[in-house]
C-alpha cells in the first residue's frame, strides 16, 4: 500500500537545490516518487507504507544540506506562509539596499581613477593607496554583511560536495576581494603591473546577484492568495431550523440532513437540495454563467453562491471537505503544489558549469605553479583568479531576471500582468490555447441581440415596441429583464405606464401597457395562451442555431415580436482566435453549455475544437487530459470555477475583469479583459524567451571563450597574461551586454492594439 507525505523544505534557492533534494529523497528506501516545489517550499513523496518515516526523510534532506519540517495542515495557515515569504523578501531588500549604498560610491571611486584629468584630481586629495583603503572600507560591508548568505550557502554546498551558483558567487567575489586586499597589503608579491585592486568587482557581483534573488523571491510570492480568497467564500455560520426554531450555528457544527434557512442577499453556506421556497441564486462565482439560476423544491444549491431574491430552505447533502467549494480549493492546492515542468535553465547548467570552472581554475593554478616562470606562485595566483573572475556568474544571474523585468514591465504597459516571471518563458512554449466561454470569449452577461416585429407588432415603430416590452419587464425580477431594460436605456426610450402586472413563474409575465394586454415569455407560455407561433418558427430556429434564447411578445393574444437574448462575443474575440491560429497554436473552447449552443459560439469565434457540457469541477481534468496528449496548454478563464484549471494549465491566463480568485490563480492577468491581449502576451513571451536565450548564449559563450585566455593560453606564444583587471572588465562587459539586450524588449510593439493603446 502506498502513502503520500507532504512537508516543508527550508534553505532552497534555485532549481539545482530542488534537484539535490529530489535525488536525496529518491535514494531513501521505500520512497517511490519525489516532487519538490521551489515556489511553495514544499515536497511531496510517495512511499510504501511502513518502509520509512519522517525522521529518515528529514535525515536525508539534512544530508543534502537543507532542513525538512513537518507540515501541520491546521497550523500551516495561509497568513503564516505569507509572513514567511515577506520576511524573506524583506531580508533580501535590506541586504540589497545596503549593498547598493556601498557599491555605487565604490564603483564611482574605482572607475574615476581611469578617467583623464579626474585621476590627477583624486591623487591631489589622497595618494593611490589611500583611495585603495577607501575601496576596501566600502567593499567590506558588501562582502561580509550583504553577501553573508552566499558564504553560508556556498560553504554548505561545498560541504555536501554539490557546488552551485552560491559557490561560484562566493568564490568569484572572494577572489576579487582577497586578491585586492593582498594587492593593497603586500603588493611586492605580485608580478610587476598586476598588483591592482578589484574591490568594485566584488561589490558589483554581490549587488547584482542579490537583485536577481529579490526578483525571484517576488516572482515566487503570493502562491497562496487564490486559495485564501476561495476560503473567504466559505460561510462562517448557517441558520439551521431545529425544533421549529431558526438558530445560527458555526458551519463546523452543521451535519448532513440539517435544514438551512437562506434569506435574500445571503450566501448559501453548504451544498444541498431545496425543500421549500423559490428564488434566483447567483452561481456565477462557481459556474461562471452570468444568469442567476431559478431554484425551487428539488433543485440543488451550492455552498458559496449568493441568493438573489426570494427565501428558501434546503436540506444539507455535503459538508466539510466534500462540498464543491472545498473540492475546488483542494484542486487549486494540488495544482499549485505540482512541480513545474520547466526548471531554470541557468541553474541546470550551473550544476555542471560551476564544478568545471573550479576544476579549470585549480588546474591552471597547479600548471603555472610547477611549469610557470619565476615567481611561479604569483603567476599561478594571478591566472587562477583571472579564471574565476572571467567565469563569474554575474551575466548568468542577470540573463533571466533582466529580460523578465523588462518583459513584464512592457507587458504591464499593454495591460498584461505576469504574476510569475516563469510564465513568460512557459507561455512562449505553449501549443494550445483553451478558452472558457462565458466572460472570456463572451461579455459574460445577457444582451438583447434581436427584436423582430411580427403581425401586430409590425404596425408599431421599433422604439415604441421595445419601450412597451421594457416597461412590462421593468416589473419583473427575472435576469433577462435586465438585458431588455438595458437595451431600452441605451436607446434613450421613455417607458409607458404599466398596469395590472402579474408574473407566471416558469412561463412569463403579463401586464397592461397603453391599455393593451402585453404577454411576454417562452414558447410554452405562448402555447398555453394559444398564440400561434407559425410565423415565428423560422426566426426562432435561426436564433437557436446561433446560440440565442428566443422569447415572444403578444398584444391582446396576437403575436407581436420575437426577441432574442444572448451572451455575445467580445470585440476582438474573432480577431484574437484568427491570429492565434496564424501563430501555429491550436485553439479550443471549454464550457458547461450544451453542445449545440457551444458549437454555435465556437463557429462564430472561428474555434474548431469544442469541449462542451463540462461540469465546474471537471475543467482542470479536461486541461490535464490535453496535457496527457503531450500538449502545452494555456487556459484562459475568469470565474471561480476556472481557478483549478488555471492552476493546472502550463500557463493560466485570467481575465482581469473576472473574479478575484481567478485572477489570483492565474499566472498572467489581462487587465482589460480584451481577448486580443492573449495574442500580445504570447508574442511578448516568445520575444522575451528569445532574448533570454541570447543572454545565456552571450553569458556562457563569451566567458567560456575567454577562460583559456584567463588561464594564460597566449603566454607561451606572445608572452601575454590576461590581467585580472581585464578579466573583471570582460565580466562587466558581459553583464552590460545582457542588460542592454534585455532593454531592447522595451521597444516591443503589440500585434493587436486597440485605439490609444501603447
Amino acid at each position: 500500500m502506498t502513502e503520500e507525505l507532504n512537508f516543508r523544505v527550508d534553505g532552497m534557492s534555485c532549481a539545482s537545490c530542488v534537484g539535490r533534494v529530489e535525488r536525496a529523497l529518491k535514494k531513501v528506501p521505500g520512497v517511490l516518487s519525489a516532487s519538490v516545489n521551489l515556489a511553495t517550499g514544499r515536497a511531496r513523496i510517495g512511499f510504501i507504507d511502513g518502509r520509512t518515516d519522517f525522521a529518515v526523510i528529514a535525515a536525508a534532506v539534512a544530508a543534502a544540506g537543507y532542513e525538512a519540517r513537518p507540515l501541520d495542515e491546521k497550523a500551516e495557515s495561509i497568513d503564516s506562509e505569507r509572513e514567511e515569504r515577506e520576511r524573506e523578501m524583506s531580508g533580501l531588500f535590506r541586504d540589497l539596499l545596503l549593498a547598493a549604498l556601498f557599491t555605487i560610491p565604490l564603483f564611482l571611486v574605482a572607475m574615476a581613477k581611469y578617467l583623464p584629468g579626474v585621476d590627477n584630481g583624486m591623487l591631489s586629495l589622497l595618494p593611490q593607496r589611500g583611495w585603495m583603503v577607501i575601496e576596501l572600507i566600502l567593499a567590506s560591508p558588501v562582502q561580509f554583511w550583504a553577501g553573508r548568505r552566499f558564504y553560508s550557502s556556498g560553504w554548505s554546498e561545498f560541504k555536501h560536495l554539490a557546488p552551485g551558483m552560491n559557490s561560484l558567487v562566493m568564490l568569484g567575489s572572494s577572489a576579487a576581494y582577497f586578491y585586492s586586499t593582498l594587492a593593497l597589503a603586500v603588493p611586492q608579491i605580485f608580478p610587476e603591473g598586476s598588483a591592482n585592486t578589484y574591490f568594485e568587482a566584488a561589490g558589483v557581483i554581490i549587488t547584482l546577484i542579490l537583485l536577481g534573488r529579490l526578483m525571484e523571491a517576488v516572482a515566487r510570492g503570493r502562491t497562496s492568495e487564490a486559495i485564501k480568497k476561495l476560503m473567504r467564500l466559505q460561510a462562517k455560520t448557517a441558520v439551521v431550523v431545529r425544533d421549529g426554531r431558526e438558530i445560527a450555528v458555526p458551519i463546523a457544527e452543521v451535519a448532513v440532513g440539517d435544514v438551512i434557512q437562506v434569506r435574500p442577499g445571503e450566501r448559501v453556506p453548504l451544498d444541498g437540495a431545496v425543500i421549500e421556497g423559490k428564488s434566483f441564486v447567483d452561481e456565477s462565482m462557481v459556474s461562471g454563467e452570468p444568469l442567476p439560476v431559478e431554484k425551487a423544491a428539488g433543485a440543488e444549491v451550492i455552498g458559496g453562491t449568493i441568493n438573489r431574491t426570494g427565501a428558501f430552505r434546503f436540506r444539507v447533502t455535503e459538508v466539510g471537505k466534500d462540498t464543491l467549494l472545498s473540492r475546488i480549493i483542494r484542486m487549486v492546492e494540488e495544482a499549485q503544489a505540482t512541480k513545474p515542468a520547466i526548471q531554470r535553465f541557468a541553474d541546470r547548467i550551473a550544476m555542471v558549469f560551476v564544478p568545471t570552472v573550479m576544476a579549470i581554475a585549480g588546474a591552471t593554478f597547479l600548471l603555472w605553479l610547477f611549469l610557470g616562470p619565476v615567481p611561479a606562485l604569483s603567476f599561478a595566483f594571478v591566472t587562477a583568479v583571472s579564471v574565476l573572475l572571467i567565469a563569474c556568474p554575474c551575466a548568468m544571474g542577470l540573463a533571466t531576471p533582466t529580460a523578465i523585468m523588462v518583459g513584464t514591465g512592457r507587458g504591464a504597459e499593454m495591460g498584461i500582468l505576469f504574476r510569475r516571471g516563469t510564465a513568460l518563458e512557459t507561455l512562449a512554449k505553449i501549443d494550445t490555447v483553451v478558452f472558457d466561454k462565458t466572460g472570456t470569449l463572451t461579455l459574460g452577461r445577457p444582451h438583447l441581440t434581436d427584436l423582430i416585429a411580427l403581425e401586430d407588432g409590425a404596425r408599431m415603430a421599433e422604439g415604441a415596441l421595445l419601450a412597451a416590452i421594457a416597461a412590462a419587464e421593468a416589473k419583473s425580477e427575472h435576469p433577462i429583464a435586465e438585458a431588455i431594460l438595458e437595451a431600452a436605456s441605451q436607446k434613450g426610450l421613455e417607458l409607458p405606464v404599466v398596469e395590472d402586472f402579474r408574473a407566471e413563474p416558469g412561463y412569463g409575465i403579463a401586464a397592461k401597457v397603453n391599455g393593451r394586454l402585453l404577454q411576454i415569455g417562452a414558447d410554452r407560455f405562448m402555447k398555453k395562451l394559444e398564440v400561434s407561433l407559425k410565423d415565428a418558427a423560422l426566426h426562432a430556429e435561426k436564433l437557436a442555431e446561433a446560440a440565442k434564447t428566443p422569447l415572444y411578445a403578444a398584444f391582446d393574444g396576437k403575436l407581436a415580436a420575437v426577441l432574442a437574448v444572448a451572451d455575445p462575443l467580445k470585440e476582438g474575440s474573432r480577431e484574437a482566435v484568427a491570429v492565434l491560429h496564424g501563430l501555429g497554436l491550436g485553439v479550443a473552447m471549454l464550457t458547461g453549455d450544451n453542445r449545440r449552443s457551444a458549437e454555435a459560439i465556437a463557429e462564430s469565434a472561428g474555434i474548431d475544437r469544442v469541449l462542451a457540457e463540462v461540469l465546474p469541477d471537471q475543467k482542470a481534468r479536461e486541461v490535464m487530459r490535453l496535457q496527457g496528449e503531450g500538449r502545452k496548454v494555456a487556459f484562459v478563464g475568469d470565474g471561480i470555477n476556472d481557478a483549478p484549471a488555471l492552476a493546472q494549465a502550463d500557463v493560466g491566463i485570467a481575465i482581469g475583469t473576472g473574479t478575484d480568485i481567478a485572477v489570483e490563480a492565474g499566472d498572467v492577468i489581462l487587465v482589460s479583459g480584451d481577448p486580443r491581449g492573449i495574442v500580445n502576451a504570447v508574442m511578448l513571451s516568445r520575444r522575451t524567451l528569445q532574448t533570454i536565450r541570447g543572454n545565456f548564449f552571450w553569458a556562457y559563450a563569451y566567458n567560456v571563450s575567454l577562460i583559456p585566455l584567463a588561464a594564460g593560453a597566449l603566454y607561451p606564444l606572445f608572452g601575454v597574461l590576461l590581467n585580472p583587471m581585464l578579466a573583471a572588465a570582460a565580466m562587466s562587459l558581459s553583464s552590460l551586454f545582457v542588460v542592454t539586450n534585455s532593454l531592447r524588449l522595451r521597444r516591443f510593439k503589440p500585434a493587436l492594439a486597440r485605439a490609444g493603446e501603447p
